[in-house]
């Protein structure tokens, strides 16, 4: 399902939306959404994973100590 909005631009971006969607061949909607979608504000599942994995970094680190990553390169063990 979709949701239909109205939103307020400026002229000049407006245009510049419209240039750059014809010459994507492609709609100024679907470059919000392109836009919308990309915006890491917006995915709250990677905020929550992190949050998770901050809070319990520890137990992970215990349970699985040859995967922890050598300080030297990131790498795992």
């Amino acid at each position: 399902m979709t949701k239909q909005i109205n939103i307020r631009l400026d002229d000049a971006v407006h245009a510049r939306l419209v240039a750059r969607a014809e010459a994507e061949g492609t709609t100024v909607t679907a470059l919000i959404t392109q836009a919308a979608e990309r915006d890491p504000r917006l995915d709250e599942g990677a905020a929550t994973a992190a949050a998770f994995l901050a809070k319990h970094a520890a137990e992970f680190a215990e349970a699985f100590p040859e995967e922890e990553p050598d300080s030297a390169d990131g790498q795992a063990a």
